[in-house]
């Protein structure tokens, strides 16, 4: 047996056996210092079904209006709150708080007791609205 109790063929010198061993020993060592690549985990098949799935919250932004609180406060039932926008002009678009497109306020036709926005600009860089 050599010195790792393993035991040796006759026809190998147990000097030639003994330096093999000490150098795999070394690489041994050497392959533990290194850093261990960690494994991964699993990705599902498509993380687009993923990202689509995740629910936003989309607002329209209809105007805006500027007043001091004793304004605010003198508010009540039938009260008309005069917006920064004019009839006709666009409408924002926004979502989770950030301005993602302008449209047009249109009737739904399948439904003309309710309203809906169409698209008119989509806008590629995303700011706060």
């Amino acid at each position: 047996m050599n010195e790792i109790g393993a035991e040796v063929d006759g026809d190998i010198p147990e000097d030639q056996l003994n330096r093999a061993i000490e150098e795999l020993r070394g690489a041994l060592h050497e392959e533990d210092k290194r850093p261990q690549e960690k494994a991964k985990p699993e990705r599902p098949a498509s993380n687009a079904a993923v990202i689509m799935n995740i629910p936003v919250e989309v607002q329209t932004v209809l105007g805006s209006a500027d007043m001091q609180v004793s304004e605010l406060m003198a508010l009540q039932k039938g009260s008309t709150v005069a917006l920064n926008r004019r009839i006709g002009e666009p409408v924002d678009v926004v979502v989770n708080g950030r301005r993602i497109a302008r449209g047009e306020i249109t009737v739904l036709e399948n439904d003309p007791s309710r309203f809906g926005i169409k698209l008119t600009e989509i806008i590629t860089a995303a700011k706060p609205a």
